[in-house]
């Protein structure tokens, strides 16, 4: 008998990057307000989950940190006294704000997106002019006590594939985790190619 005690919420659909791999130049047709859960919903949601055994939950969006009040609602579901662990995916870009604030609402773990160690290249990727912000954000989830920091790297032939061992690199000098995830088909709109791909065996 399997144990399901884990749910992943994707709170917002919004994001501050626009990546290559998760939308098409022209962008996505965003959810409107009345389409999405509200807090109160969630909230609802997570303590009737707990009542059939989730005592974890991942929040991830788009980009979490760009819904208003996201740092109250964390402090509501942290009040959630049967779930053992709250972890939270990132782009960073937000995160040198509200890193201790997240950190003070007894969030135990992140994730966060990082493609390029280059800031013209990070630019390519993400089609936004954010390098150093989503930088800022990791030395800010270092300096208040996230440890492990775990960071997502695509991994796309012609893009970044030359800076997969300056990321693992890393984690001999960081308290990081580097997670190689494969670039894979999103419906029709990230632009997927087969020479673009690279296997996890490969890399």
């Amino acid at each position: 008998k399997r144990e399901i005690n884990y749910l992943r919420i994707s709170i917002t659909d919004r994001c501050n990057l626009r990546c290559v791999y998760c939308m098409s130049d022209e962008g996505i047709q965003f959810l409107s307000h009345d389409q999405v859960l509200s807090y109160e919903e969630i909230l609802r949601m997570v303590r009737v989950s707990t009542l059939g055994g989730i005592r974890k939950v991942r929040l991830t969006g788009g980009e979490p940190l760009v819904r208003k009040d996201f740092i109250p609602f964390l402090e509501r579901l942290s009040g959630i006294h049967e779930l053992d662990e709250i972890t939270l995916t990132t782009n960073g870009v937000l995160l040198e704000e509200f890193a201790e604030e997240i950190r003070n609402c007894g969030i135990c773990r992140l994730n966060i997106s990082l493609d390029s160690l280059k800031a013209e290249r990070f630019h390519g990727i993400t089609r936004r002019d954010c390098f150093e912000r989503t930088m800022a954000g990791i030395r800010a989830a270092e300096r208040v006590g996230f440890d492990p920091i775990k960071i997502n790297v695509v991994a796309m032939r012609g893009a970044n594939d030359d800076e997969l061992v300056d990321f693992a690199r890393l984690t001999l000098e960081k308290p990081y985790h580097i997670r190689f995830i494969e670039f894979m088909p999103i419906g029709e709109t990230n632009g997927w190619r087969e020479e673009k791909f690279i296997s996890t065996e490969e890399i």
